[in-house]
Order: C-alpha cells, then sequence, then structure tokens
C-alpha cells in the first residue's frame, strides 16, 4: 500500500504523479474536483468552497471558488505535462448539511457549487466519468494516480470507488 497521501486543505488545491494519493477531508457543501491525465498519470485535486469568485470581495484565494479553482488547477496540470483533450473529472460534495423551511436558493450552496463545477468542466470540454453529489452528508475523497480511482468514504454511507 502506498504511503505518498498529499492532503489538499479546503480551499486548496495540489497536484501529483503516480504513486501519490491526493485526498481532501470534509467535504459538505464543499465540491472536491478531481482531474486525471491516465496518458502520465498525473493527477489534481481541488476543493471548491464557493462557486464563483465575482460575487465575494475577499476573492484572493483562487481555490476556494469553482470559477478561478478549475482554471488554475488546469493551468498547473498543463504545466506539469497533462494535456486537456486526455483529461476526465470526477467530482464529489456539494451535499446540504443543514436545510430550512422557506430557504432561498443562495443557502444552497452544495447545489450551487455542484452545478458550477459541471458547468466549467462542459466549458473546458473535460468529461465528467463520475460523482457522488447532494444528499446531506459529508465525505472524504482519495484521488490513486496510478489508476485515476476515486474513492469516497463516507460515514454511515459506506466507501464507493468512482
Amino acid at each position: 500500500m502506498n504511503n505518498d497521501y498529499i492532503k489538499v486543505g479546503m480551499a486548496d488545491l495540489n497536484v501529483a504523479s503516480a504513486p501519490a494519493v491526493l485526498t481532501t477531508l470534509g467535504l459538505g457543501s464543499c465540491v472536491g474536483i478531481a482531474l486525471y491525465d491516465p496518458a502520465i498519470q498525473l493527477g489534481g485535486m481541488a476543493h471548491i468552497m464557493l462557486p464563483d469568485s465575482t460575487q465575494i470581495r475577499n476573492n484572493e484565494n483562487e481555490a476556494k471558488f469553482a470559477d478561478t479553482g478549475v482554471k488554475a488547477l488546469l493551468s498547473i496540470m498543463e504545466a506539469k505535462g497533462a494535456k486537456r483533450h486526455r483529461l476526465v473529472a470526477k467530482i464529489a460534495g456539494g451535499a446540504q448539511m443543514f436545510s430550512f423551511p422557506n430557504m432561498d436558493e443562495s443557502m444552497r450552496i452544495g447545489v450551487r457549487n455542484t452545478i458550477a463545477v459541471k458547468s466549467l468542466l462542459e466549458l473546458y470540454k473535460i468529461p465528467l466519468l463520475g460523482e457522488e453529489t447532494g444528499e446531506n452528508y459529508g465525505r472524504t475523497i482519495e484521488l490513486h494516480t496510478e489508476t485515476g480511482k476515486l474513492v469516497v468514504k463516507t460515514i454511515g454511507h459506506g466507501i464507493k470507488e468512482i
């Protein structure tokens, strides 16, 4: 078993080559994006907190937002030899952790994050091969750069591989 785990914090991103495993903990309404170039076994992961940097004044952290985080992750991966036409994506998270009667759309951060990430993947023409999103529970994910498998761990809902 490979012990080369690289943590990706909240509002953070990282890129690694095989045999590393990129992991991020505590995806609630946040969305974890895993990009993978199978030809060179290069993986990238971003822990996205919010859908759109243009709606927030304090937006210096690119990794915090879907619009700037996906773009930054792509740039780093391409600088390390990834080719956009070979990239594939998997996502997890986007949960609705809390629910209130008459909750307006702006409070549905998980859904908004998921929609933002999917539309960006479409914009960049990166196929989404799998997802484990929505519901009302948190997730931890691991991207295995040797295989491109994304392991999604939950409390009370088991472990899935996508």
